[in-house]
C-alpha cells in the first residue's frame, strides 16, 4: 500500500489550482465580447452626437484588414434621424474590445 505524503499532495493540489487559474485567464483574454454588448457600446458612442433611431449588428464576427493588421470585428449599422429623414451608417467594431474602428455613411 502507498502512503500518502501530505506535503506532496498539497504541492500537487496547489500546482493544479495555479494551472487552472492561468488557463482560465488566458482563455478569457482570447474570447470576444458578446455582440449585444458591442452594439450597446457603439450606440452609446453615437448618442454622444445625437439621437439614435435604430441599430443592428451581425452576430458572427469576421476578420478584416485594418492598416495591414488582421482584426476580428463585428459589423453593424446605426440609423439616426436627420433633416431629410434617417441617415444610415455602417460600422466595424473590434470583437475583443468593442472599440469602434470604422464608420461610414451608407
Amino acid at each position: 500500500m502507498v502512503k500518502w505524503d501530505r506535503t506532496a499532495f498539497l504541492i500537487g493540489a496547489a500546482a493544479g489550482a495555479a494551472a487552472a487559474i492561468l488557463i482560465q485567464k488566458q482563455t478569457s483574454k482570447s474570447m470576444n465580447i458578446p455582440p449585444e454588448k458591442v452594439l450597446k457600446k457603439v450606440k452609446e458612442t453615437f448618442k454622444q452626437n445625437g439621437p439614435v433611431d435604430g441599430s443592428w449588428i451581425q452576430m458572427k464576427p469576421e476578420q478584416i484588414d485594418n492598416n495591414g493588421f488582421p482584426v476580428i470585428v463585428y459589423k453593424g449599422g446605426i440609423s439616426r434621424p436627420g433633416d431629410s429623414g434617417n441617415t444610415q451608417f455602417e460600422f466595424s467594431a473590434d470583437a475583443k474590445t468593442g472599440t469602434l474602428l470604422n464608420v461610414q455613411p451608407v
